[in-house]
């Protein structure tokens, strides 16, 4: 309300509310309508403002303004501090701010406390990281997610939070409760108990916690472990296009690791998964090469993918070849021996088995024959075997 006793500015939040704000008041603390406005406080009737843009819509409208017409004071919590940040950067509520206390100072405030944030906590202010699109939430998100990892860290595997103890109606959460065998307890239920707390994270931020677990030295098979429980469950209820984003940002995250850690059963699983879905080529380029670098620990079957849609004959050669290729550039070329000997008796077999395919080309053929040098094997009595079916067929 002004002097007069009326309200002389209307506000339009996104179409979604309009309100009617003492200009006066809303200006002290906001450089952005100051700058409207002028330096006039007086009004010449009544003025509207419209905003296509305001982050968290009227709710982040309202937040704010409760703070300006409460003297400069906010009850800020992790429930909305981020809601409130975004409102005070969007309305410039800051030190250019003069005189007066500013939003952007008390939200700083608050997130300096957040070591002492419990995690149900940092669980609420990263959901509203995730609904609220805003680029200038970064830092905050950033700021969570390394203050759930020290958490992971702290715990040293082992659950602080009561909500992992609780039944989820999903059938899916991990239960401290559960009447499962000890030996499962310990080897995966310790370990992942944080996994369903976090399944609500974007790819985006699944990216971000990742690389923070990795530089703070977290066991790379249990973030492997999550990685794989996050892609199963949210693939339930993905599109395709979704589904293309969450299985590259696995093979993304796994490519980072330690690759001792990240078993060729993990990688073929994943490459089973991103067959049928259009994933960019860079991203198939390290599933092939992470599987191309263990090959000696591959197994025939594993080998035995179907060809892709339009080609004839039955398993897909140019992928066996190029998991060759990615398994022969390791080391500038210098495998160990025993390894190649293992690669060539398992392609030996490989060729065996696709041998009696009469839709195989036969530059298809040679190439698998010729890629591994004639040192890798002991004998090429495999290799005269399959050449004689394939010369039957």
């Amino acid at each position: 309300m002004d002097e007069h006793g009326y309200c002389n500015l209307e506000v339009d939040v996104n179409g979604e509310e309009t309100f009617m704000v003492d200009k006066t008041i809303i200006t002290q603390y906001s450089s952005k309508l100051a700058k409207v406005f002028g330096k006039s406080s007086g009004s010449s009737g009544k003025l509207k403002v419209i905003f296509h843009d305001f982050p968290g819509g009227a709710e982040g409208f309202e937040l704010m303004l409760r703070f300006c017409y409460n003297n400069g004071k906010g009850n800020i919590s992790p429930s909305n501090l981020l809601l409130a940040r975004c409102a005070a950067e969007y309305m410039e509520m800051n030190e250019s701010v003069k005189n007066v206390c500013n939003l952007m100072d008390q939200t700083e405030k608050s997130l300096q406390g957040i070591s002492y944030w419990s995690w149900s906590e940092i669980l609420i202010a990263l959901k509203q990281c995730r609904n609220l699109v805003v680029d200038d939430s970064c830092v905050m998100v950033e700021k969570c997610l390394d203050a759930i990892v020290g958490r992971l860290v702290l715990s040293n595997e082992t659950s602080p939070c009561p909500s992992t103890c609780s039944n989820d109606s999903s059938g899916i959460r991990f239960s401290c409760d559960s009447k499962s065998t000890e030996s499962i307890k310990t080897s995966f239920t310790r370990s992942a108990w944080w996994f369903e707390d976090l399944l609500f994270l974007t790819p985006q931020m699944v990216v971000m916690l990742v690389k923070s677990m990795l530089s703070s030295k977290l066991d790379h098979h249990v973030i492997s472990k999550f990685l794989l429980y996050y892609q199963k469950v949210k693939f339930a209820t993905a599109s395709t296009d979704e589904k293309c984003k969450i299985i590259e940002m696995v093979i993304d995250m796994h490519y980072e690791m330690d690759q001792s850690s990240v078993s060729f059963k993990t990688l073929f699983g994943i490459l089973r998964v991103s067959l049928c879905l259009n994933i960019s080529k860079n991203c198939r380029n390290k599933l092939e090469n992470m599987i191309g670098s263990q090959l000696d620990q591959v197994t025939l079957d594993n080998l035995l993918v179907p060809s892709p849609y339009g080609i004839n004959y039955l398993y897909d050669v140019n992928l066996v070849l190029r998991f060759l290729k990615a398994f022969l550039r390791q080391g500038n070329g210098a495998v160990a021996p025993i390894r190649m000997r293992k690669v060539a008796n398992l392609i030996d077999l490989y060729i065996a088995e696709i041998a009696p395919d009469p839709c195989l080309r036969t530059s298809k053929f040679l190439a698998l024959a010729t890629a591994l040098p004639d040192s890798a094997r002991d004998s090429c009595d495999e290799l005269y075997h399959a050449m004689d079916m394939y010369l039957e067929v």
